[in-house]
């Protein structure tokens, strides 16, 4: 089975990168992210950000794009 593109998602680029920062400052990843670089973080690093992200964060993802939806604004 072929693998989906990801890279069209319904968020941009620019939302999904600020919500990964804000689940890495809750885990205490942010000063090494910004000191070594995300090529640098471990595979367990990125996991725990990745599952962080599909848990509560969909949540709050989905939340502020029907609030931006309500208000006429993109995301």
């Amino acid at each position: 089975m072929a693998r989906r593109n990801r890279s069209g998602g319904i968020l941009p680029k620019s939302v999904l990168d600020e919500f990964k920062m804000e689940v890495a400052n809750e885990l205490g990843l942010t000063e090494k992210i910004q000191t070594q670089g995300w090529a640098n973080m471990t595979s367990r690093e990125c996991g725990h950000i990745g599952g962080r992200i599909g848990g509560s964060m969909v949540k709050a993802m989905i939340r502020r794009a029907e609030e931006s939806l309500r208000n006429g604004s993109t995301l």
